[in-house]
């Protein structure tokens, strides 16, 4: 049998200066034992593995400046954007958190001496008080009715003028539909103001209905303003899950997926449960959870 020979070539000093010849030695094939021959097939293995990493460094170092050359461009346009719309959040928010404050320190003042001047007439303090509460739940519930009500028969309609604003992009910290939670303040002053000043029972439930037009303001400006359309961070009641169904139903509104339903707020869920929307309000649930967290 005819012995065969396979020749080995290696090269030295590849990055010299200088060129050097490769050395060349024939070796028997004999001599080439099965691990040798996993050796060599390992090495080539090594050589080809290592190129593909460098390879993909490279690419990656690559794709990180283009996004950085890119990123460059638009970040001045972005950034004063941001200045800009931080700024009125700041402004909206310095705004919400005052009249929050004087309103509650104010109503909360007004029920503590209404009461504590009053204690003389025993007789009718206990039903002023009922009274008092009774009114302050039933018109904070008859508010989401009421608003409910004039958003589709006047704020869509004659109103729309004025609403309108609500619907497109904000331009600056306040838009003219601001001026319906003004509107609504003047009945409210006014009928704190008629029980505080005077006793006996219709004073007194005159001064529960202004007590729950407050509440309802102060809720409705959080989980509206705050929570939905984030004119300020509203913390931890962005986590309530029904809040949290609240602002997607009221996101549904504006999109118009279910002819301007719901028009309510608080209800707001319930509303598209009558129509049939739930599948269209999951998903939307769905989608700000999954923006929240990205």
């Amino acid at each position: 049998m005819a012995a065969s020979s396979v020749t080995v070539t290696y090269n030295f000093g590849q990055k010299t200066l200088l060129a050097r010849k490769p050395i060349s030695k024939t070796i028997p094939s004999s001599v080439l034992t099965s691990s040798t021959a996993t050796y060599l097939k390992k090495k080539r293995w090594n050589v080809l593995r290592l190129v593909m990493v460098k390879k993909t460094e490279k690419d990656h170092k690559l794709q990180e400046e283009t996004n950085t050359e890119r990123w460059t461009v638009i970040t001045p346009r972005v950034l004063q954007r941001l200045e800009r719309k931080r700024s009125e959040r700041n402004t909206y928010l310095v705004a919400a958190v005052m009249s929050s404050l004087g309103v509650t320190s104010a109503a909360a003042m007004a029920v503590y001496y209404r009461f504590s001047w009053q204690t003389e007439f025993g007789e009718y303090i206990l039903p002023e008080m009922l009274g008092t509460f009774a009114l302050s739940v039933g018109s904070a519930v008859g508010m989401e009715f009421w608003a409910r009500w004039a958003h589709r028969a006047l704020w869509h309609a004659s109103l729309w003028d004025m609403h309108e604003s609500h619907h497109q992009p904000r331009d600056g910290p306040f838009e003219l539909n601001d001026i319906f939670a003004i509107i609504n303040v003047v009945p409210a002053i006014a009928l704190l103001s008629y029980g505080f000043l005077n006793t006996g029972l219709f004073p007194g439930l005159c001064f529960g209905a202004g007590l729950g037009i407050t509440t309802f303001g102060m809720a409705y400006m959080f989980v509206h303003d705050g929570l939905v359309h984030r004119r300020f961070p509203v913390g931890p009641i962005a986590d309530v899950p029904y809040l949290q169904k609240v602002a997607a139903a009221h996101y549904l509104h504006h999109s118009c997926i279910l002819n301007g339903v719901p028009y309510g707020l608080f209800l707001g869920p319930k509303e598209i449960e009558e129509v049939g929307g739930m599948e269209e309000l999951e998903k939307e649930v769905q989608r700000r959870t999954k923006k929240s967290k990205s």
